[in-house]
């Protein structure tokens, strides 16, 4: 035994092992007995080792990182091994694990190995089951699964994110006769090949447990291979494969199937009938499908589980219809219905009660009065947000004393209790976003002593933040009362956190859109999110230059009161993502330290103080997005690395500065560039030549409406160290004549403006190919020559402002062509010649043209020369004669005018209709003829009418 003993030492001392997971292992007197080491099992008959488990699938501590040492091979009677969940060195899973012959259980899932895996594992004769795989796809590969056909013992066999596509696996698997659970996730396997599935016979194989999940199967191979299995299969999983198509009817002859998981498979129509005769279903997933139908159908066709089914996961399908009374189900658990399309009102009353644990109806259209729950006195989590269910929500919910996730947001609902109202319930999670709780806090909350996240925005509170408001909940890590009129001062909040939490548990505080005021109050060094937008605070805000900044992500005070230099600290925020100081007071340089922001996406400075020249340093922030550095009184040249280093941005924007020089042809390198706006500066020489390289202003196809950064939640799930709000970008733009904030609809605009600056040359032929661009301003310059012809290429383009430059010539044609433009102004130009004569040239205003004395027609007063010059030569008349010539113009309609008049109508009429009534051709064209002049009048009054709408609405 002492052997065994050293060979766990000369293990260990090959371990990095910070969390002490190994502690008891040592030499020391108390710790001679290697069988009481943690992890360590010995057998009761021999006392030798025959288990070494040290899976951290949990993630209690710190995985255990370095290498596997040979020494383990001097454990001969080992017969299970587990070192899942761990970070073993980087490298490749040793060779030796297959010299451990006596392995009847192995499993290496979810390590740092990479490579191929070893085919010496086929040694092992022994396995009853065999786990292998990784976190990230490619990671581990394999040549081949020749070797498993050695390992005919083999029960379960379990292999994920190791590439498969290009071998033949189902051969090799057909020879494990004793096979009961097959795991083959995400392994890049292709749908099964028809000649394939007719040389296996699997008639042999007891597959029970079958885990397909993440590859491309599609529906007509893989149902066909499935079916080989319909009386012995109990677990499905085949999510996230294109299977597409309906859910087939054989599913329903499985009769022993208690699990089935096709969730994110394209799937279509309607729950099969089939599926009357699953009467041991226990769990049923079709979560992200497209499936449809009616709710009580649904429930109806699943009648024959209705004493086993457990879990029935539906969410975000297209079901339709109102909500049964469930409690038929006996043994329902979790009902996910989430992202549907259900009306109506809840049931009136419930038939029984019921063990429903989780009930999630989040994002319908359920309407009507909050429904009493009594009847479900296990329900831990109950989402019912974004409804349109209203009224007074009942004090019952109370009663609930097992309820720990509250998700009530985006109703109609008053949460208006009585004074000595006590909930029995001790919450987790509660979002009641978006509902009338105000004015005053909600007393309640007082007693909930383990919230871990809270949302409580946009809920009409107009008051301060109660004492005991601080000092909730030490477990708290989301903490929303955004949107609200909370006022006061902020205390000491690096005091009310619990900050001994370590990197896992981050903290998330929003409290923007208040009335706080007084200085940022030193804050917990646990935050990865901070928004103190659009509040009062004053001062600077050096508070922050502590180890505050370590974790965070996000940070937006904009919109405040802030004055004095940015602090130069920031070496430490190398997480930071999204930075936001616009409109307040800050005043200095920029600060050099923000080059190690080297996780920035996006930066907003605008509306400050901030004067000198871009630091160098920011050319390292390469994950730069947006920056926004408009209204400031910066100088200087616009650096050329923008060009070469940030090469990600999509919106640019330099507006109102000091800024001087050249536009740097390195420019032209921003392929993502959306929004270049670099106007109102001192910017001079040439517009580029080379904009035609901007590969986004070229495409016509527009990108998401909204820029975000984060992760977006859909849903009040779980608060943890991957969550943190959404931000949604901001720009200052000048669009239709006036400066507004762009937020929801950024995506959308394609914007260059170079407005007020010191331009000279001409305007560059290779605008033309901006075919995407929607606004474009070159006004207030020095440019001259003319207007390229081929403008009319840019067929989107809505907004055009040339004004106040030295441009001549004429108004090319292609100008003519622009349907989308609504915004045009050419004034204060030397433009000659006649205006273009289209609908959409002349429907301007013309104080658009005003400023070109040689411009000519309409709109503008001034005629061209040679118009109405036959109207001009006509011979005056004797004005004198005018009475006669009327006198004898009434002497010419005599009777025999009047008898003219009715012969010639009579006539023609007839000689007109009674062809169309003999000739069907000739009335068939004739109607079809009525028919285009209508629906021309029809076409041309829309799009004036439109037009007229623009001009009139801006």
């Amino acid at each position: 035994m002492q052997n065994e003993r050293e060979a766990l030492l000369e293990f260990k001392k090959g371990i990095v092992d910070n969390d002490g997971i190994l502690s008891s292992w040592g030499n020391e007197e108390d710790k001679r007995d290697c069988c009481r080491w943690r992890g360590v099992k010995c057998s009761n008959r021999t006392g030798h080792v025959i288990s070494l488990d040290l899976q951290n699938e949990e993630y209690i501590f710190e995985p255990l990182r370095g290498k596997i040492n040979p020494s383990l091979l001097d454990l001969q009677h080992l017969t299970y091994l587990d070192l899942s969940f761990n970070r073993f060195g980087e490298s490749r899973i040793p060779n030796f694990i297959g010299s451990l012959h006596s392995l009847r259980y192995l499993n290496l899932q979810y390590n740092d190995f990479f490579g191929a895996i070893p085919h010496q594992i086929g040694n092992l004769t022994n396995l009853r089951s065999l786990r292998l795989g990784h976190y990230y796809p490619s990671a581990l590969s394999v040549e081949n699964l020749e070797w498993l056909s050695d390992l005919r013992l083999l029960r379960q066999f379990e292999i994920s994110y190791v590439d498969l596509g290009n071998i033949d696996w189902l051969q090799p698997i057909n020879k494990l006769s004793f096979l009961t659970e097959l795991g083959l996730t995400y392994c890049g396997l292709p749908g099964i090949n028809h000649s394939s599935l007719l040389l296996t016979n699997l008639s042999s194989t007891p597959l029970a447990v079958l885990d397909l999940s993440g590859n491309s199967f599609t529906s007509s191979s893989t149902y066909n291979w499935l079916f080989n299995f319909s009386s012995t299969l109990v677990v499905i999983y085949m999510r996230h494969n294109p299977l597409g198509g309906p859910i087939p009817d054989v599913f329903g002859n499985m009769i022993s199937l208690e699990t089935l998981d096709l969730s994110f498979s394209s799937l279509e129509g309607e729950i099969p009938k089939s599926f009357k005769n699953l009467s041991c279903l226990r769990s049923l997933s079709l979560f992200e499908n497209n499936l449809v139908g009616q709710l009580p159908d649904l429930f109806q066709t699943l009648i024959a589980s209705k004493n086993s089914l457990e879990t029935l996961e539906l969410r975000s399908n297209e079901f339709r219809g109102s909500l049964p009374d469930f409690t038929r189900f006996s043994s329902l658990k979790e009902l996910r219905l989430s992202y549907n399309k259900l009306q109506g009102s809840f049931p009136k009353s419930f038939g029984q009660t019921s063990p429903l644990s989780i009930l999630d109806l989040f994002d319908n259209e359920l309407n009507g009065s909050f429904p009493h729950l009594t009847s479900f006195p296990l329900l831990t989590h109950l989402s019912l947000g974004r409804n349109k269910l209203k009224g007074r929500l009942p004090e019952s919910i109370g009663q609930l004393s097992n309820l720990t996730f509250l998700d009530l947001s985006s109703n109609l609902l008053t949460l208006e209790f009585s004074s000595n109202w006590a909930p029995l319930f001790q919450l987790d999670c509660v979002n009641l976003c978006n509902c009338k709780l105000g004015p005053h806090f909600p007393e309640w909350l007082r007693s909930q002593n383990n919230i871990k996240a809270l949302d409580i925005s946009s809920a009409g509170i107009s008051d301060t933040i109660p004492n005991w408001f601080w000092d909730l909940s030490p477990r708290l890590r989301y903490l929303n009362i955004s949107d609200n009129q909370i006022h006061g001062m902020l205390p000491d909040l690096s005091l009310k956190f619990d900050t001994s939490l370590k990197f896992e548990a981050l903290l998330i505080i929003d409290f923007h859109s208040n009335r706080f005021k007084g200085p940022i109050p030193l804050l917990p060094h646990s935050a990865s999110t901070l928004n103190l937008s659009k509040n009062k605070f004053t001062g600077s805000i050096i508070s922050l230059c502590t180890n505050v900044i370590k974790f965070l992500r996000y940070l937006d005070l904009s919109n405040n009161r802030l004055s004095s230099e940015v602090p130069d600290c920031w070496i430490s925020a190398s997480r930071l993502q999204i930075l936001d100081l616009a409109n307040n007071n800050f005043s200095g340089r920029i600060p050099s330290s923000f080059g190690f922001l080297n996780m920035l996406q996006l930066l907003s400075l605008r509306n400050n103080n901030f004067i000198g020249e871009l630091p160098s340093s920011l050319n390292k922030c390469t994950r730069l997005e947006v920056v926004d550095m408009s209204k400031n009184k910066l100088s200087g040249k616009i650096p050329a690395w923008i060009g070469t280093h940030l090469r990600c941005l999509t919106v640019l924007s330099f507006r109102r500065n000091e800024l001087g020089g050249n536009i740097p042809p390195s420019i032209c390198s921003l392929n993502s560039i959306q929004v270049l706006d670099l106007s109102q500066n001192k910017i001079s020489g040439n517009i580029p030549q080379c904009f035609n390289k901007l590969y986004s202003l070229i495409q016509t196809k527009n990108s998401s409406a909204t820029t975000y950064f984060g992760d977006e939640t859909q849903e009040f799930t779980y608060f943890d160290e991957q969550t943190f709000s959404v931000y949604m970008a901001a720009a200052l733009v000048q669009w239709k004549g006036k400066v507004l904030e762009y937020r929801r609809t950024l995506g959308l605009l394609k914007c260059i403006d170079l407005s007020s600056n010191k331009l000279v040359g001409k305007i560059p032929q290779e605008l033309a190919s901006l075919t995407g661009l929607i606004s474009l301003n070159l006004s207030r310059n020095n440019l001259k020559g003319k207007i390229i012809q081929e403008i009319g290429q840019i067929e989107k383009l809505e907004v055009l402002d040339l004004s106040e430059n030295q441009l001549s010539g004429e108004i090319p044609m292609g100008l003519a062509s622009l349907n989308f433009l609504c915004v045009l102004d050419l004034s204060s130009n030397n433009f000659s010649g006649k205006i273009p004569s289209s609908t959409q040239l002349q429907s301007f205003d013309g104080s658009v043209y005003a400023g070109n004395r040689e411009l000519c027609g309409p709109p503008l007063p001034n005629k061209c020369a040679g118009e109405d010059e036959s109207a001009s030569l006509l011979p005056s008349t004797n004005h004198g004669k005018d009475k006669t010539n009327e006198e004898d113009d009434d002497r010419l309609v005599t009777i025999g005018f009047y008898v003219s008049v009715v012969l010639g109508f009579t006539v023609g009429f007839w000689g007109f209709f009674i062809p169309l009534l003999l000739r069907s051709s000739w009335r068939d064209a004739y109607l079809k003829l009525l028919d285009k002049i209508k629906d021309w009048i029809y076409v041309t009054a829309a799009v004036n009418m439109a037009r007229l709408q623009r001009k009139v609405w801006g």
